[in-house]
């Protein structure tokens, strides 16, 4: 098939579509011509501070025109893995707002109370304190899941990267002398399940697109969905050396995607 023949094209967020609040080169075109060609697009993050709809909202300033059904972020994955599997649970999180706002709007129940706690709920968190890790801990000992939203270690930001999910969720697990139960965001099959919920076509017809290796390509290598690695986030084309899958098209900005899907 060819880069212009699929249905529906899945992008990732950070280091794909933006770095912070910068959209990167090319993905306005790109977006826009898959869009007055009628193609299904989606945006699906392993983020998890923002709720679907701070996509919508962040998208839109940069021009691009979306509803909150297109896009799947971890805090609401999260919250949708709960209620699915544990609905009666009772969850102490360790992350931001987003994460408790997605909890909410599903009336599942939340504690500040570690020892109440059936689940502890752990993702990015920049104004961790020492009592959220300790309460998280505290809730492990006494028996309380770990439910991670994503297993990013590091995030790309300008500049750089800032520290993930991740490197809170092993300190935690660490500490509390147990492992952790679930990893709900990139690559699991329970992300590619709800991505193959999004339409009702087959898997053959989507593309993700995404710049990690790890997550991004690596789900669709693991749930037979063609990828295209994008060099414009966290790696590189010489981590491509010591992996044995594959992506389907490697691009190095949005901008080649774009001449691609119009040549």
């Amino acid at each position: 098939m060819t880069i212009q023949a699929y249905d529906a094209y899945c992008f990732d967020l950070d280091g794909t579509i933006y770095v912070g609040d910068q959209v990167l080169p090319g993905v306005l075109n790109t977006i826009t011509h898959l869009q007055q060609q009628g193609k299904h697009i989606f945006f699906i993050t392993n983020s998890p501070t923002q709720t679907r709809q701070d996509v919508v909202e962040k998208l839109l300033r940069f021009g691009i025109h979306i509803t909150a059904h297109q896009v799947i972020t971890t805090a609401y994955l999260t919250a949708q893995y709960v209620v699915e599997h544990m609905p009666t649970s009772i969850s102490y999180i360790v992350g931001e707002a987003a994460i408790s706002k997605e909890f909410q709007y599903e009336q599942l129940q939340l504690t500040a109370d570690p020892l109440r706690a059936t689940n502890v709920i752990i993702g990015l968190d920049r104004q961790i304190t020492f009592e959220k890790l300790n309460n998280a801990m505290v809730a492990a000992r006494n028996g309380a899941q770990l439910i991670v939203t994503n297993p990013d270690q590091v995030c790309p930001v300008p500049n750089g990267f800032q520290l993930d999910t991740m490197a809170i969720a092993k300190a935690v697990e660490i500490a509390s002398d147990s492992q952790i139960d679930v990893i709900i965001g990139k690559p699991s099959s329970y992300f590619a399940q709800h991505i193959m919920r999004l339409l009702d076509v087959k898997k053959e017809n989507y593309l993700i697109i995404g710049d990690r290796l790890d997550t991004d390509i690596l789900l669709g290598t693991q749930a037979g969905i063609d990828t295209c690695f994008v060099l414009t986030g966290a790696s590189t084309t010489a981590q491509l050396k010591s992996i044995s899958y594959k992506p389907k098209y490697i691009m190095s900005t949005m901008q080649e995607l774009h001449a691609a899907l119009i040549s």
